[in-house]
């Protein structure tokens, strides 16, 4: 029983993680769904049954009730399988989007936007992604983070005020392309 609740409070904590909300839409783009479809792939043909072999090893080592190493094999196959239905779950709520039909006139989903920061004139170009695709070091930022919320809708000229933790930051809208 104590492993059957183990498993469950990891599922959990990996719904919390995920949003909480299973049902909520994610967009991305056609290759970031590959990329998780092939990760799906990888760890329901590759980890899996390894997962298995790994408990099926410990189990040959002797008593279960103190085997260390089966403990931490059935725990390690928990974590992949909430990591499994975690990915299956966003799987379902995904929606791909056509980078070809980007409306520019304002910042949405899979816009380049060049920002000015209104105190300081620094200009700083970014690419507004979903979570799953959010990479700051390339440029791209979550249409979830701080940034992103302050500055979706907005048009060309448009200031958008962005609540960070070192204050409020204002940014004018430079520019928007695809």
């Amino acid at each position: 029983m104590q492993r059957f609740s183990r498993y469950w409070g990891v599922v959990i904590f990996f719904i919390f993680i995920n949003g909480g909300n299973m049902n909520n839409l994610q967009y991305v783009t056609k290759e970031t769904l590959e990329q998780m479809k092939v990760d799906l792939q990888r760890m329901k043909g590759i980890d899996r049954p390894a997962a298995s072999r790994a408990i099926a090893e410990a189990r040959e080592k002797g008593d279960l009730k103190e085997n260390a190493e089966y403990d931490a094999a059935k725990e390690s196959q928990g974590l992949l399988e909430a990591k499994i239905a975690a990915l299956e779950g966003s799987l379902a709520t995904i929606r791909v989007l056509d980078e070809s039909n980007i409306d520019t006139s304002k910042v949405s989903i899979l816009t380049k936007v060049t920002l000015t920061n209104v105190n300081t004139k620094k200009q700083v170009t970014y690419q507004v992604v979903s979570e799953k695709e959010a990479d700051l070091k390339a440029g791209k930022i979550s249409v979830t983070s701080p940034i992103g919320k302050g500055i979706l809708g907005k048009q060309v000229g448009e200031t958008a005020e962005v609540v960070a933790p070192p204050g409020t930051i204002q940014f004018r809208i430079a520019n928007i392309t695809a």
